[in-house]
């Protein structure tokens, strides 16, 4: 799972470690959208990177984990950045690559750094108030917390099946391939389901 993106939380008793999780989730926000708008040259997408980076360092967080929770959203990065270069330029191509690639890492971070169930509560604290309104608060960071960690189940379940027909030397079928996974997915969502239902938590 540590090569998995959200598929690992890396303990620690860090500063990032232990900043609430609310602001962890306002900064990356209120990080992404600043730096789309404001950066435009190279020296500040170099800036973004590097400070980012910074804060893995300082979150301790290992290279290996961390490579392996970003290295798989490169290969289509690299894609759109090579579009941009024949499009726009070097520069502007390089801009959006790095200022991309350090909204990924920042993300990382804070699943990283955060349990889910941490991530969870401070949503649902956030949508309290609205509850009054009818808001139903606590189902809806329920939908969210399955949802957050799904993402890396569903990987996983693919990376296996892609690994047995691997070692079974068997050749590449879309069927072959996507029945196996819809069939645990499908296992997955029941067994999720019949553990709901014996919580009472209703539909």
């Amino acid at each position: 799972m540590s090569s998995i993106p959200m598929g690992v939380y890396v303990p620690g008793n860090t500063p990032v470690h232990r900043m609430n999780p609310t602001w962890k989730f306002l900064l990356l926000i209120a990080y992404i959208i600043t730096s789309t708008a404001l950066i435009h040259s190279l020296r500040g997408a170099v800036g973004c990177l590097l400070a980012v980076i910074l804060l893995i360092t300082l979150a301790r967080i290992p290279v290996r984990i961390a490579w392996g929770q970003i290295w798989p959203a490169l290969p289509l990065l690299g894609f759109f950045a090579a579009f941009q270069w024949w499009q726009q330029g070097f520069e502007p191509a390089a801009v959006v690559f790095l200022l991309i690639s350090s909204s990924i890492m920042a993300a990382t971070l804070l699943t990283l750094t955060t349990r889910v169930s941490a991530m969870m509560e401070a949503l649902e604290d956030s949508l309290r108030p609205l509850e009054r309104f009818g808001f139903p608060a606590a189902k809806i960071s329920l939908a969210m917390s399955l949802t957050i960690r799904l993402i890396p189940l569903q990987l996983a379940t693919v990376r296996e099946v892609l690994d047995a027909r691997k070692a079974r030397g068997a050749t590449m079928s879309v069927a072959a391939f996507g029945t196996p996974v819809i069939i645990r997915s499908i296992r997955r969502a029941q067994r999720i389901s019949d553990a709901l239902l014996a919580r009472g938590v209703d539909d």
